[in-house]
């Protein structure tokens, strides 16, 4: 077929596909969140040992948070005394783990590439906190007050108006992501329709070995978000590209994006900042060698 076509073709149907699911489940989750409180969720985190931290990485898997609203979060929970280690499980798992991002990964991965990539990082964003909190890294953070972010506090109202409320805040939050989304699904458009299936397996395929770290090095600077880095995923998995370094390159670079890293530098201090870094560059390539094992 046509490169042109091929590009095309893709982009529209991966655009319209993954534009109904953020929206979709965005709404869901945010007409959830209206009926819990911000209070509740420091109040479930508070929970003491191995429980607060998979509290804490549940929490940052089921809530559609961006940078901009999880650091306000992040900083609450840590005033409110929140155990520190709980609070880290949660700053893990939030860039890794969302409903969106999990939608996209069954609807363009697969069911079976959805359930390791959850079990991974959410093992990690759990085991990572307790670590952190055992070897006492709570020293490294800032005394700031930083304020802003959403208030998901309980809406008043009828169901209907909780809906329009949701859907409302989802297209607010596919209007900022909307720009990412399109340079991922056009990088991955035009990976489909241009570039030759021999190169990406010979310097990716699932035979080289190092094509796990070396991508989930590559990923760690780029900073794209997830929702961007499918897409991608989804044209390199097409050409060839072993689906663990797919994933060790979504995982590197959805785990710090720009945003994120510039304002967790403004509440952690440095050497916590590179831990949290560091535990996205393990996560990545742990999880990219069980993919390919798998």
């Amino acid at each position: 077929m046509n490169p042109l076509a091929v590009s095309l073709g893709f982009f529209a149907f991966i655009m319209v596909e993954l534009s109904i699911l953020f929206l979709g489940i965005s709404t869901l989750v945010g007409l959830a969140l209206q009926y819990i409180s911000e209070e509740r969720l420091r109040n479930w985190l508070s929970g003491k040992g191995v429980l607060g931290n998979v509290i804490g990485a549940g929490i940052g898997g089921l809530t559609p948070f961006c940078a901009c609203s999880t650091i306000p979060l992040t900083v609450g929970m840590l005033k409110a005394r929140v155990p520190f280690g709980s609070v880290m499980s949660f700053v893990v798992a939030s860039p890794l783990l969302n409903p969106v991002v999990m939608a996209m990964m069954v609807a363009l991965l697969g069911l079976k590439a959805a359930l390791i990539y959850g079990m991974v990082t959410f093992s990690a964003a759990v085991g990572f906190g307790m670590l952190l909190q055992r070897i006492g890294f709570s020293r490294h953070v800032k005394n700031v007050q930083v304020t802003g972010g959403k208030n998901y506090a309980i809406a008043a109202g009828g169901f209907g108006h909780r809906v329009r409320l949701a859907f409302a805040d989802a297209w607010n939050d596919f209007k900022g992501v909307l720009p990412y989304l399109v340079i991922g699904v056009a990088i991955g458009a035009v990976i489909k329709g241009y570039v030759p299936q021999d190169l990406v397996i010979r310097i990716a395929g699932p035979d080289n070995p190092l094509a796990v770290p070396v991508a989930a090095i590559i990923g760690i600077p780029l900073y794209i978000r997830a929702t961007t880095a499918i897409p991608i995923g989804l044209a390199l998995i097409q050409k060839g590209m072993g689906t663990g370094a797919v994933i060790a390159l979504i995982i590197g670079g959805a785990g710090m994006a720009i945003p994120e890293m510039s304002l967790l530098a403004s509440i952690f201090k440095t050497r916590l900042v590179s831990a949290l870094v560091s535990v996205i560059f393990i996560t990545a390539v742990v999880a990219g060698y069980l993919f390919n094992m798998i």
